[in-house]
């Protein structure tokens, strides 16, 4: 029902540093995409995801966790989601990076299967994850907002792509600027949200282990911060500012978060006739 006590910090972690991506948000998503092809979608996750959580509490930040790892990899693709399969590269999920500390797949998997019996091959699972990771937050956070969708699904998961392209837990801020640069996030909203490590236990802080609030950076001005990666980013004067403000202002660093994901769930999508509708989120059809 709890969440591991001694490796929450490092979770939400190496997260969502990303956070700001208007050069990325793509006019093919729209808020309402399934309203009429699939109406029930955005209910079946929430209600999903809800229960999981209440389940394990821990399945929360596991699941805003993987829609990061997703979409730093090959963007927003469902890549995350995909199995390794003989005879091809192994997927991302089975790198070590990502197996065993991802969780949640059993939750993805669970709603595709209510979504497809409801509406086959309509509802893509990038999407799905897109849609768990706000739910997540929601229910663990309080913060709620609209999720553009239209998503497709990706047909290559490579694991050798994860960590060329995720940010390790060793780097230093300006390590880590350059890092999320990449992707087209700017260091001036690079942290609304804890960043998201490869630890095994996705949780989020210690005094408030099964919230997902700003209290990560107030333990960053206590240097409290596990990793480097952490630490660095009170320490550096280029990202000092930002945690100040993250703690010193929950309000404020909720509004952020919100508009952080929205912006990160637009990395490299696919749109239109590109990719497909997988009919089951770890194999492509």
């Amino acid at each position: 029902m709890g969440i591991n006590t001694p490796r929450l910090l490092r979770t939400v972690s190496s997260l969502v540093l990303i956070l700001s991506v208007s050069s990325l948000a793509s006019a093919s998503l729209k808020v309402g995409f399934y309203s009429s092809a699939c109406p029930s979608a955005e209910a079946i996750v929430r209600s999903t995801v809800n229960k999981a959580i209440s389940d394990n509490p821990g399945i929360a930040a596991g699941l805003i966790r993987m829609h990061f790892h997703d979409c730093f990899v090959r963007g927003c693709d469902g890549s995350v989601l995909l199995a390794s399969t003989s005879g091809n590269p192994v997927a991302e999920r089975d790198n070590s990076i990502n197996n065993p500390s991802l969780r949640g797949f059993e939750v993805i998997e669970d709603v595709k299967t209510q979504i497809e019996a409801a509406c086959p091959q309509t509802v893509s699972c990038a999407d799905i994850l897109a849609f768990a990771a706000r739910d997540s937050a929601l229910k663990v956070g309080g913060i709620n907002y609209d999720v553009p969708s239209g998503r497709r699904d990706g047909l290559v998961s490579i694991g050798d792509e994860v960590p060329q392209n995720l940010p390790g837990p060793t780097l230093s801020a300006d390590e880590l600027v350059t890092n999320f640069a990449r992707k087209g996030l700017s260091v001036d909203e690079m942290c609304p949200a804890p960043p998201a490590t490869t630890d095994p236990t996705v949780a989020l802080e210690p005094s408030t282990p099964i919230r997902l609030d700003n209290k990560y950076y107030e333990g960053l001005i206590n240097h409290r911060g596990l990793l480097t990666s952490d630490q660095t980013l009170f320490t550096s004067q280029s990202t000092k500012e930002m945690v100040q403000s993250n703690a010193y202002n929950g309000a404020s660093w909720a509004e952020k978060f919100a508009q952080a994901m929205v912006r990160m769930g637009s990395i490299e999508v696919l749109t239109g006739s590109d990719g497909e509708i997988r009919m089951h989120c770890s194999f492509v059809n």
